[in-house]
C-alpha cells in the first residue's frame, strides 16, 4: 500500500492549480480553513470553488482574489451575518464580478452523485414551481422515458479538479474516518480527479482496521493525507474541539470593511506563514474551552467464529 502523507504546503501545491474547480467541502464542522488558508497563501488565482454552504472560508477565498465563480446551495455567515467579500463580488458588476451557480442543497448534493457514479445527469424533484431554474440553465426538465407524460429536473453531473475535506482521523494510506455530520465528503471524493485530505490525526494501520464501518473515504479515492491538527477552526471538529462562535460573531464586521478584511488575511494567512503559525499566535491554552466533554460511543464487536 502507498504511503500518502504530505505537509499541507506541498498537497496544495501539487494538487490545486490556477483555474481548477475546487470542491470545498464540510458541512456545518470539519471545514477545511487551513486548506483554505494555504490556497491564500500560494496565491492561486481563478478558482471555481465548490461549497454546499459557502460561509467565512469562502469569504476568505473571494476576498484574496483567489475565486472568479462559486458553484453553491447556500451562503451566508452560519445565521449570525453577511458574507460582505462575496457581496461585494456579486454586486460589483462588468470585469471581476462574482460569478454564481445556485442549486439546492440537494439539487449540488445530486451533481456529486452522477459525478462519482460516472452519469450524465440525476433527476431530482424538488425544482418544479422554484424560481431557480429561471436563474440556472443547468437545470433542465426532460420527460420520462418510462411515461412521456411524467416531466422531471435533472442537474449535470459535477467532477471537480480536486476535493478537499477535513476529518478526524486516518491511516498513511489515505483511510479516512469520520463521525458526525458528514455532509457530502464522500461524495465529493468520489467524483473528484483528485483529492485532499486534511485530518486532525494519522493513527497506525490498526487503529483504522479495528473500526472498518467508521472509513467513510478509502484510500483509493485518496491523493493526500494531511495531518492537520485543529485544521478546522474556527468551524468544529466533532470530538476534537467546539466550534469557535466568538469568531463567528466577529467575522462580519471584519468582511464589511476591505481595509480590515486585507489587514486580517495579511496578519493571520501571510504573515503566520503556515498553520503551526497560525496556532501559535492564537496561544497554546486558546482550545482549552473549546475542548469538548469526552462521550463515548458504545463499544461493537466484529467478532467472528474462526
Amino acid at each position: 500500500m502507498t504511503d500518502k502523507q504530505y505537509s499541507l504546503h506541498d498537497a496544495i501545491a501539487a494538487f490545486v492549480k490556477d483555474g481548477d474547480t475546487v470542491a470545498l467541502e464540510g458541512f456545518t464542522h470539519l471545514i477545511p480553513f487551513a486548506a483554505g488558508h494555504e490556497i491564500i497563501r500560494q496565491g492561486r488565482r481563478d478558482l471555481t470553488l465548490v461549497r454546499m454552504t459557502p460561509d467565512i472560508v469562502a469569504d476568505q477565498l473571494v476576498g484574496a482574489g483567489a475565486v472568479t465563480k462559486m458553484v453553491f446551495a447556500f451562503t451566508g455567515n452560519s445565521s449570525v451575518g453577511s458574507l460582505y467579500a462575496i457581496r461585494r463580488g456579486v454586486e460589483a458588476g462588468g470585469p471581476g464580478t462574482l460569478e454564481l451557480e445556485e442549486y439546492s442543497h440537494y439539487g449540488l448534493l445530486a451533481r456529486y452523485q452522477a459525478g462519482a457514479m460516472s452519469i450524465p445527469f440525476m433527476p431530482v424533484r424538488s425544482y418544479a414551481g422554484s424560481g431557480l431554474p429561471g436563474v440556472n440553465p443547468n437545470l433542465r426538465k426532460v420527460a420520462s422515458p418510462f411515461d412521456a407524460e411524467v416531466e422531471t429536473y435533472v442537474v449535470p453531473a459535477l467532477n471537480p479538479d480536486v476535493a478537499i475535506i477535513h476529518a478526524q482521523r486516518a491511516d498513511r494510506h489515505g483511510n479516512i474516518q469520520s463521525w458526525g455530520i458528514l455532509g457530502p465528503q464522500q461524495e465529493a471524493a468520489f467524483a473528484s480527479k483528485r483529492t485532499i485530505a486534511l485530518v486532525e490525526e494519522i493513527v497506525p494501520d490498526e487503529v483504522i482496521r479495528s473500526d472498518p464501518n467508521r472509513t467513510v473515504i478509502p484510500g483509493f479515492a485518496v491523493d493526500a493525507v494531511v495531518q492537520v491538527p485543529y485544521g478546522a477552526h474556527p468551524s468544529f471538529v466533532q470530538g476534537y474541539y467546539d466550534r469557535d462562535n466568538t469568531f463567528y460573531r466577529s467575522w462580519s464586521a471584519i468582511s464589511k470593511d476591505p481595509d480590515r478584511l486585507e489587514a486580517w488575511l495579511q496578519e493571520w494567512v501571510h504573515d503566520t506563514g503556515d498553520h503551526a503559525g497560525y496556532l501559535a499566535k492564537l496561544g497554546p491554552d486558546f482550545f482549552v474551552p473549546l475542548t469538548p466533554e469526552p462521550h463515548m460511543s458504545t463499544p461493537v464487536n466484529y467478532g467472528s467464529v474462526r
